[in-house]
């Protein structure tokens, strides 16, 4: 059974239950009221109610039970297939979508939507992540590898591993650059006491490096192009964060306001290339920004006018 412990930090009055929600981001509602219940949540050391309001300061523990794993059932879901053949799929993921499935939340992912449109995924030993190499935050839109069979697999991992796969992102954030571009080499590691979240741990953390060129500035914001040396784990959040330019719409490592009634980060994976399993040649893929992106950049231009 793997126990959570948090703080409540920045939120005052919200039920428990959907506060939960929020933090733990992959796991459903319905299941954390079903563990509320069974008194497998406290509050401050004792057991509590779904319905429980909050407050700045309040300790939480969640026993979360161990669970067998079971097989993702193919649901008929959107999916936005950008390249296919018979060793992979490139998928322009929208924000809002789980990748793969997990406790209380195993269906409505991008795994139950593959498993629907694509005739085959590699699984290995891995039956709820079948053919998923890399993956993107719920609410990170844009371009993911999926490989299809061991060899496919094997080779776009390897890629990742020795840092010759190119990903690069667009994001916005908060405040505006002093410098154009930059690295931000700095190590990533679980936080301490809310094992979901990450932080810069230069002690405990791993190598995580970042690099980032500004495309354009405007007042109090700028948009930004960022690519991975390393893939850890929320790592372009947790760095933007570190230097105080937190992506526009972020919540979990920001506090700023946010202007725009945003639902989630503006923040887009939209260039990927690697070395193409089989074929050994070199293969790119570009996905232009979401609607809701753009429309912020252009409140923003048209201030800028």
């Amino acid at each position: 059974m793997e126990l959570l412990e948090f703080y409540v930090e920045d939120t005052e009055g919200e039920r428990l239950d959907s506060y939960l929600a929020f933090r733990l981001n992959n796991v459903s509602r319905s299941y954390l009221q079903k563990l509320i219940k069974e008194g497998l949540v406290l509050v401050n050391g004792n057991g509590s109610k779904a319905r429980y309001r909050v407050k700045i300061g309040d300790y939480i523990q969640i026993k979360l039970p161990e669970q067998e794993q079971e097989e993702p059932i193919p649901e008929n879901l959107p999916l936005d297939i950008i390249y296919e053949d018979k060793d992979i799929v490139i998928v322009n993921k929208p924000e809002d979508m789980v990748v793969h499935p997990a406790p209380g939340n195993p269906t409505g992912t991008l795994v139950n939507a593959l498993l629907y449109h694509v005739d085959s995924l590699y699984s290995g030993k891995d039956i709820i992540r079948p053919g998923i190499v890399h993956r993107l935050d719920k609410d990170t839109s844009g371009l993911l590898a999926v490989a299809k069979n061991e060899i496919a697999y094997n080779s776009l991992i390897q890629q990742l591993k020795n840092r010759s796969m190119e990903r690069i992102y667009e994001a916005l954030v908060y405040g505006v650059l002093n410098s154009d571009e930059g690295t931000i080499n700095v190590p990533i590691g679980r936080h301490p006491v809310d094992r979901k979240r990450m932080t810069v741990r230069k002690e405990n953390g791993k190598e995580a490096i970042t690099h980032f060129k500004a495309l354009e500035k405007f007042q109090d914001y700028t948009l930004l192009e960022a690519s991975l040396e390393t893939g850890r784990t929320h790592q372009i959040r947790v760095h933007m964060a570190y230097i105080n330019h937190p992506i526009v719409g972020e919540t979990v490592y920001s506090k700023r306001k946010n202007e725009f009634g945003l639902k989630s980060q503006l923040l887009h994976a939209k260039k990927l290339g690697f070395v193409h399993p089989r074929r050994s040649k070199y293969m790119e893929f570009e996905i232009e920004l979401p609607v809701k992106f753009k429309k912020v950049l252009e409140i923003l231009r048209e201030r800028n006018r």
